[in-house]
């Protein structure tokens, strides 16, 4: 999917095919829509909560997408419709367990796979950037839910402007205004300003 000029969207015709494959009954077609969304999906698990129960959050949600997939709207982009249900899967999760992930937890996850060190670089260097990301998610955490929701979908998941609405369910306004609002935000924590805004964004 690639978003045009004006917020049209443009949907991946082969990723149509499959959807239209699989709703006429193929469903092992099925299989080409997780392999291509398994890693966002775990980034979205992730950063929403999930932690050691991301991978079982996952496979629940993209059941949950599958035998849903009847109410998949033609021409939609599948991407954030998918992580609507991850997103809702997790919280059900983690209110169920009634715990929060702690900052350093989730960070760790975020950042499984890579090196802490990578070949090559200066230690201290890698060192201060881990501190700046401990920094940026400690700020995170200080957001109202709309505004965290809003940077955790554009940028750890890296949906752009039109996917981000759709996957929350906002107008492009919105997004655009909340995104801007907690951009302010994060850079304020982050010079050691002001300001956790608690509840809900406003804006």
């Amino acid at each position: 999917m690639r978003t045009l000029e004006g917020g049209r969207v443009v949907v991946d015709e082969a990723e149509a095919a499959v959807i239209a494959r699989v709703r006429a009954g193929e469903a092992e077609a099925y299989a080409a829509l997780v392999r291509a969304h398994t890693a966002v999906a775990l980034r979205a698990a992730v950063a929403y909560g999930a932690g050691a129960e991301a991978e079982d959050v996952v496979q629940q949600a993209f059941f949950k997408a599958y035998r849903s997939l009847g109410q998949f709207k033609d021409g939609a982009a599948f991407r954030p419709w998918l992580l609507r249900i991850v997103v809702n899967e997790t919280r059900n999760t983690v209110r169920s367990a009634g715990r929060q992930r702690a900052v350093a937890g989730r960070e760790a996850e975020l950042l499984a796979g890579e090196p802490l060190i990578p070949d090559g670089a200066d230690p201290a260097v890698a060192v201060e950037e881990g501190e700046r990301r401990r920094q940026l998610l400690a700020a995170l955490d200080g957001l109202g839910e709309d505004h965290r929701q809003v940077v955790i979908h554009r940028y750890l998941l890296e949906l752009d402007e039109t996917e981000t609405a759709e996957a929350l369910g906002w107008p492009r306004g919105t997004v655009k205004s909340r995104l801007s609002r907690a951009l302010k935000k994060l850079g304020l924590a982050l010079e050691g300003g002001e300001e956790h805004d608690g509840g809900r964004a406003p804006g």
